[in-house]
């Protein structure tokens, strides 16, 4: 079998695809990953179908061999990249040659990496995806939710291409940044008072160090939240207020079903901002139309072919 050897996994290492979908009345989430818009770019670099199975690489640090010709796409976080130690640019496409070593670097801005070859990485889909669920024990290179290890092999196949590309600059984000996060009101926002939504919009939040795939939790002055009797199906980027006032993001691992009221939801295209930020990050959120955000979701699907 060919494919990239893992030296060195990392941190937190997960093979994604555009996620596991169809299964949440199941209380099966989705998953996939994190920062969609890196992911769809290093699949587009390699002319791969959206949702094409790659490796989410969380902070760096990873050291791969190659054990065939292929070429390679790196988008994400901002980090070393060198090919048998020469450097590699990062959002740019690179040809990999058998026995050649990839090896990341620990990110300095941003906090995933999205790897992806040409063709994908084939592993055994698991209903209907290779997305990786740790909290589930859903999905991955083995089936069973887990991480990269040190010894696996990511299957993949040669490939040939002509030149190497990047994505263009105005493409690229600054993650360095403080980011504002475009918010569709809604859900239960009524139910909170005038005053606690516009004290929601004013101040900004931090990022909590309790944060992780399944939901960004924020720091700041508490919200009055509103009771709510009911459990309702939740979807990603929901904006749950639990009773201490704290609201929480909802992200891919999200669960299924949540009864914190819903103040409203995060644009999808904000949703890797989020994902990017370092603990103890301030991010700011603004509103924004619905009809807007469903307009920019259309463009961004017709031009990445989902």
């Amino acid at each position: 079998m060919t494919g990239l050897a893992v030296l060195r996994p990392g941190p937190l290492s997960l093979l994604q695809d555009a996620g596991r979908f169809g299964w949440q009345h199941l209380g099966v989430s989705p998953a996939g990953p994190l920062d969609v818009q890196a992911a769809a770019w290093a699949n587009r670099l390699l002319d791969n179908p959206w949702g094409t199975p790659l490796v989410e690489i969380a902070l760096g640090g990873v050291e791969l061999e190659s054990r065939l010709d292929t070429w390679v796409a790196l988008c994400g976080a901002e980090l070393d990249i060198t090919l048998d130690g020469a450097p590699r640019p990062n959002w740019s496409r690179f040809p990999l040659r058998a026995g050649q070593c990839l090896c990341l670097g620990f990110a300095r801005s941003g906090q995933r990496s999205y790897l992806a070859v040409a063709g994908g990485f084939r592993a055994g889909a698991l209903l209907g995806s290779v997305a990786t669920q740790t909290r589930e024990g859903l999905g991955g290179l083995h089936g069973d939710g887990q991480p990269l290890r040190a010894g696996d092999l990511l299957p993949c196949a040669p490939a040939s291409r002509s030149g190497a590309t990047s994505v263009p600059w105005r493409f690229v984000p600054d993650y360095r940044a403080e980011p504002r996060l475009r918010v569709m009101p809604g859900g239960d926002a009524g139910d909170f008072s005038v005053a606690e939504r516009r004290r929601f919009f004013a101040q900004p939040w931090r990022l909590s160090p309790q944060s992780d795939r399944m939901g960004a939790r924020l720091l700041g002055e508490p919200l009055r939240a509103p009771a709510r009797q009911w459990s309702l199906g939740v979807t990603t980027g929901a904006i749950q207020v639990p009773p201490d006032g704290q609201p929480i993001v909802l992200l891919a691992d999200r669960q299924t079903m949540g009864g914190y009221p819903i103040l409203g939801w995060v644009h999808p295209l904000d949703f890797g901002l989020l994902a990017q930020c370092p603990a103890h990050r301030t991010v700011r959120f603004e509103r924004v139309a619905v009809e807007a955000v469903q307009g920019e979701m259309r463009e961004f699907y017709r031009f990445f072919g989902r």
